[in-house]
């Protein structure tokens, strides 16, 4: 049944194109993203893009509120949590079931973070699993009955029911997994509001309305997510009618939607920090001086207000700010000083040696990757630095820059979208998330003090404590300059303006439960 209606909203969308404001099928949403999902199961990818889908698929134990980071309850109905902070136990809710007809139950949570964590697991090698860093901690899962699950942790964890709402915690079923094996990305099966129809590779993924959905089947009959890489090439389609939703607007077209009453323009600000790694392992990042040299020679000023035309604010450090509580105010970005970075190049020793940047074409929260990419390249050069640009479709970007920057390149983009302080440090700045090890460190940053720092944070419950930590990290970091701390992005969307009911939330995915499209 789902193959047919599939097969029936792509040929509705095909008869419709291409004429103009009209041409998305009748209740149904087509969404216009930044590129082709990596995969569909969601303990097996990184990307916000990629989130975006899932999270209208799937769901987990417990799920962000409306407009908030705060944990509410999901498949988990209540949880109860030990004096000593090692002991989470949840309560969950009775009669739901996989799209695939399968039970959900206390068993299948148990199988979900087992295949994620444990090595000897049957099911492990449909991995690898890039994110389950976010359950280090987790040494057991145990099903107590159908409807009762324990997990016991190593420590306390701060931070561990938000990260149980963060996609990795989305729970697959286990009857798919056994069935699909490591196909099981192309063959996915949640209890999420929407169930996996058809996914015609660079074209589209479709995903029908789950009428049996716990928390109420959704108005819309079907959603269709079309990547589209290229950015004028979505807003074009976007003006055409060729899409309903289009994520991440270039600054340069905002305001043409924003005076367009065919649609709504929506814009708010999220834990989003836009930066450069720096290979610390190899010359000429190696040396603090040269990192600090490429922290001053960017105008990211310039960038922020020429470039991104005022859609992000210029960073100061690792942690964004809006993570109020976290956030060390007392930081200021470094400022635009091309003397004072050619003194620092001097000190480094560098000679001139080509440094080679990785750009992406577009990705997750990147911002106009392609024209910050040039603009930092021209900053650099100004300087005395040899730096050759070399640009990649995002997902190959990805493979490039994931495993590692040793022996490839001396910098490239990056943007992380984050549910808590500790997320980004945790998995991209500690000596022990080098990819060697499994994390996303891809510039070898060490630093004790900081390990020592995240470490503590973890495992504090009392949030002023945690802040005063996060804080003392954040000056570590900015002095040490692992990265050229570019941006803070207010996120954005347009949509047609006959949608309803569309929100961005601070998570940065696309929660489409509720949207209507009346015709």
């Amino acid at each position: 049944m789902k193959k047919i209606l599939a097969a029936a909203f792509a040929s509705a969308f095909l008869a419709f194109a291409p004429q103009a404001q009209a041409q998305t099928p009748p209740n149904v949403l087509v969404v216009g993203q930044i590129a082709e999902p990596k995969s569909l199961d969601p303990h097996a990818v990184t990307a916000v893009n990629d989130f975006r889908i899932l999270v209208n698929l799937y769901d987990g134990l417990v799920r962000y509120k409306d407009g908030t980071l705060e944990v509410e309850p999901s498949l988990a109905e209540s949880w109860t949590i030990s004096d000593d902070g090692k002991t989470y136990t949840f309560k969950l809710r009775e009669g739901v079931t996989f799209h695939d007809g399968s039970p959900f139950n206390a068993e299948a949570v148990k199988f979900n973070f087992d295949r994620m964590l444990k090595e000897d697991h049957p099911f492990h090698d449909t991995g690898p699993f890039p994110l389950s860093f976010f359950f280090s901690t987790v040494e057991d899962v145990t099903a107590d009955d159908e409807t009762t699950v324990t997990f016991k942790l190593s420590a306390p964890y701060a931070p561990f029911l938000s990260n149980l709402a963060y996609p990795t915690g989305l729970m697959v079923s286990p009857e798919a997994v056994r069935t699909h094996g490591k196909d099981f990305g192309r063959n996915p099966s949640g209890t999420g509001a929407y169930k996996f129809a058809e996914w015609d590779a660079n074209a589209k993924m479709v995903a029908v309305r789950n009428e049996d959905y716990w928390d109420g089947a959704p108005e819309l009959e079907a959603l269709i997510f079309r990547p589209i890489t290229d950015a004028n090439t979505r807003i074009a389609e976007m003006l055409s009618g060729g899409l309903d939703v289009m994520v991440e607007v270039p600054p340069d077209s905002l305001q043409q939607f924003k005076t367009d009453e065919s649609f709504t323009v929506l814009e708010q600000a999220g834990p989003h920090v836009w930066f450069l790694i720096l290979n610390a392992k190899e010359a000429p990042f190696n040396s603090k001086a040269a990192r600090q040299a490429a922290n001053y020679a960017i105008n990211k000023k310039a960038l922020v207000e020429n470039i991104l035309q005022g859609t992000a604010e210029v960073a100061a450090g690792p942690t964004p700010p809006a993570f109020a509580w976290a956030y060390n105010e007392g930081l200021e970005p470094y400022p635009y000083d091309p003397d004072k970075a050619r003194a620092l190049l001097k000190e480094a020793g560098y000679n001139g040696e080509e440094i080679t940047f990785y750009v992406t074409e577009g990705g997750s929260g990147m911002l106009d990757p392609i024209a910050m990419g040039t603009a930092i390249q021209a900053d650099l050069q100004a300087v005395g630095m040899n730096v050759k640009i070399e640009t990649y479709e995002w997902n190959t970007f990805l493979g490039k820059v994931n495993p590692g920057l040793e022996g490839k390149a001396a910098m490239a983009e990056m943007a992380w979208m984050t549910n808590d302080p500790d997320t980004l440090p945790f998995l991209a700045l500690r000596t022990e998330a080098m990819p060697d090890k499994g994390g996303f460190n891809s510039g070898y940053y060490s630093n004790a003090k900081v390990d020592a720092l995240l470490e503590k944070a973890r495992q504090v419950t009392d949030q002023r404590e945690r802040a005063a930590l996060y804080k003392e990290m954040q000056e570590i970091v900015q002095e040490d300059a692992p990265w050229v701390f570019v941006a803070n992005w207010k996120q954005n969307a347009v949509t047609k303006a006959s949608v309803e009911g569309f929100k961005l939330q601070p998570s940065f995915f696309l929660m489409l439960q509720d949207v209507r499209k009346p015709q």
